[in-house]
């Protein structure tokens, strides 16, 4: 009796197979197609053919390059006032002298507008992991103080150093070199002195604003940068000091007579005028030209500022709303890209787009998608099928059976409308046959007892 059943069973599976109503399995094969079929095993050489074919990929539209700086351009401040002529008035019969009071010398402290170099102390290696910083030195480019006091050092970032000696700021930046774990050989030097400076004018060959440096500023050394004095006869000149809203003088007299007076220190946002009328009028009004100048320079960078904060924070606003406007359609398909498909024993067949800006590898869109089954995969059976022109298909065949071969898959790189198919394995195909098949045979089996 189970003789005769295994016998009915058995019969039953014959006869399924030869009506064709078992499970049939997706193949790469050269037969049974109208298409061209060329099946090429992959290997660094192939690779490198399939690599050659011609691809851009897409690119991002341009508001995902743009930035919303202006280049550091600002507008103009406009016209400045005209300095006041110099009145060529007899001198009073006394001229009194009030000087300015002294100024107590202290260490230069570093300001905005200063340029410094990062000078390394010695050549080798150790110097070489400051990044930027020999580059600079060898070629004299120092760092700019910004606005918000602080310099930009390459690999470290910003180092606040306004307010602070040249001692303290080498401390600051040693600091940070640390933290970053840099070479901190090194020293630092003020190379252009911009924060700190005095104007003169007047009856010299040459008006000027002088710098203050690392030592105190005299009167002699501000008056000979501007050349010297020009005029005749030193009893009609007297040199005006205005500091603070207050203005104090020094007749020639007594400043060449007197060589304490020629040592007066100056300070930053001192202005000396060597004036020949003893008009203190006169010199009261090229003193409040100079302070309408600076107050016109002080307002327009506020308002050119102003204004450049304004149009940033706008071209930002505009480049986020493009950006998100384009991920949005993104998000709903309504940008055309280019794709591959993924079929067979993987994860999930589906439709997978190919990255912008750059080329995407076998490798990638297998296993960001979760890769293949290996209890029903077939890695010996791993396809991309390129279509190509005229009814051709190419099939790259890997064979990842040796896991070493999966390293050609990071080289094969993606074109639009390629295929992955990775074949099931011949327990796979056998078991969803039986799958298929069982119920009929119970029912055959029922049947026939």
């Amino acid at each position: 009796m189970i003789l005769t059943r295994s016998a009915v069973a058995l019969c039953a599976v014959l006869s399924l197979a030869s009506c064709g109503v078992t499970y049939t399995p997706q193949t790469v094969s050269t037969k049974d197609t109208p298409l061209d079929v060329t099946v090429v095993s992959m290997s660094p050489s192939s690779i490198e053919v399939a690599n050659r074919s011609s691809y851009t990929p897409r690119a991002l539209p341009a508001e995902f390059f743009a930035t919303a700086g202006m280049n550091g351009t600002v507008r103009g401040f406009g016209a400045f006032p005209e300095a006041p002529s110099v009145p060529n008035l007899s001198p009073p019969a006394e001229m009194a002298l009030r000087l300015p009071p002294e100024v107590q010398t202290l260490s230069y402290k570093i300001g905005i507008g200063d340029v410094v170099i990062l000078a390394t102390r010695a050549a080798g290696n150790s110097v070489e992991q400051l990044t930027g910083l020999l580059a600079a030195q060898s070629q004299r480019q120092g760092y700019t103080v910004r606005d918000d006091g602080a310099i930009a050092i390459p690999e470290v970032g910003a180092v606040a150093i306004a307010g602070l000696t040249v001692e303290e700021a080498e401390d600051q930046v040693f600091q940070r070199l640390v933290q970053n774990q840099l070479d901190s050989e090194f020293s630092l030097e003020v190379a252009e002195f911009n924060s700190k400076r005095v104007s003169i004018g007047g009856a010299v060959r040459n008006a000027i604003i002088a710098p203050i440096t690392l030592s105190a500023l005299r009167l002699d050394q501000a008056i000979t940068a501007a050349g010297g004095i020009t005029l005749e006869n030193n009893d009609y000149g007297v040199i005006r000091i205005y500091r603070d809203g207050t203005l104090y003088q020094i007749p020639l007299d007594n400043y060449f007579s007197d060589q304490n007076l020629q040592k007066v220190t100056l300070t930053d946002g001192d202005s000396v005028y060597v004036d020949t009328a003893y008009d203190l009028t006169r010199a009261q009004t090229y003193y409040e030209q100079e302070i309408n100048a600076m107050d016109l320079r002080q307002r327009a960078r506020s308002n050119a500022l102003s204004e450049l904060e304004t149009e940033i924070r706008l071209r930002r606003s505009e480049l986020s709303e493009r950006r998100d406007t384009f991920n949005a359609r993104l998000a709903a398909n309504a940008v055309v890209r280019d794709s591959v498909f993924l079929v067979g024993e993987v994860a999930k067949q589906t439709l997978v787009p190919l990255p912008f800006e750059r080329d995407a590898t076998l490798s990638e869109i297998l296993f960001e998608t979760g890769g293949f089954s290996t209890t029903t995969g077939n890695p010996a059976q791993i396809y991309v099928l390129r279509p190509g022109d005229e009814d051709q298909v190419t099939a790259y065949h890997l064979d990842a059976t040796n896991i070493v071969n999966l390293t050609m898959a990071s080289r094969m790189q993606m074109r639009p409308n390629d295929i992955i198919f990775v074949k099931a394995q011949p327990i796979t195909t056998w078991g969803r046959a039986l799958q298929q098949a069982l119920p009929i045979l119970l029912n055959s089996g029922a049947d026939s007892i």
